[in-house]
Order: C-alpha cells, then structure tokens, then sequence
C-alpha cells in the first residue's frame, strides 16, 4: 500500500510527539494483520505438503504386496509374471517418489517464509539504524 509522505521537518515537537500513539497504533494493527496472513499461508501450505506426503504413503503402501507378488511370481514363473511385477512396482517407486518430492517442495515453501518475529526484529534493526545514523 503506497502512502504518501510529506516532509515532517517544520513540525514542532509537541505535534510529532503527539503522532507517536497514532503511528504505535498503525504499526501493532500491521503487524497482527501480518502475523495472520503468515499464519493463514503457513497452516495452508503444511497442510497440503502432509497431504501429498499421504498419497505417498499410501502408493506405498500398496508398493509392499506387489514387492510380495514379485517374489512369488519369480519363484514361480520366470518371465511374464514377475516382469508384470517389477513394472508395477517401478510405477509405483517413481509416483511415491513424485508425491514425496511435492511434498517436500511445499514444506520448503513454508521454512522460506518470514515470520511475524522476524518482521518485528527487522523493524527493531531498522529504528536502530535510524536513530544511530543521527
């Protein structure tokens, strides 16, 4: 949001210090409007990250008894069964392997994220560096 500044320089001091609540004002209220919208994304994101994380888990799960067919089946036969088997099984490897990988790319997302604390320790880095560089 864009906001139009105007020079603060021939202000007397009682008025600037008169903004000061106001300014305090609009600066806790951005800064809970901020911490929501980081908690709204964060919760969202980790919520789709652990859903692709159980559709791997679940080609997984069915991973298991074609790894059993397989066994049985090479005993058993020695080309069409158990080859039928490791196909079915090689698709199923590589989607847990694509679900895993989104998974992991959405968690990723959200530890890139900044927080709320470490938007305020910047603003405390900045009003530092501001009131040192006078």
């Amino acid at each position: 949001m864009a906001r139009d500044y105007r020079d603060r320089a021939d202000d007397s001091l009682l008025t600037l210090l008169g903004d000061i609540p106001d300014l305090v004002s609009n600066l806790v209220k951005a800064e809970i409007d901020s911490a929501k919208t980081w908690i709204a994304r964060t919760s969202k994101d980790a919520g789709i990250g652990s859903v692709w994380f159980l559709v791997a888990l679940f080609f997984l799960f069915w991973a298991v008894p074609i790894v059993l067919v397989f066994a049985v089946a090479g005993l058993s036969s020695w080309f069409p069964v158990w080859l039928s088997a490791i196909i079915t099984f090689g698709i199923l490897l590589v989607a847990v392997l694509v679900f895993a990988l989104l998974g992991i790319l959405k968690f990723r997302r959200v530890l890139r994220r900044e927080n709320p604390a470490q938007a305020v320790a910047t603003d405390v880095r900045i009003v530092k560096e501001a009131g040192d560089g006078r």
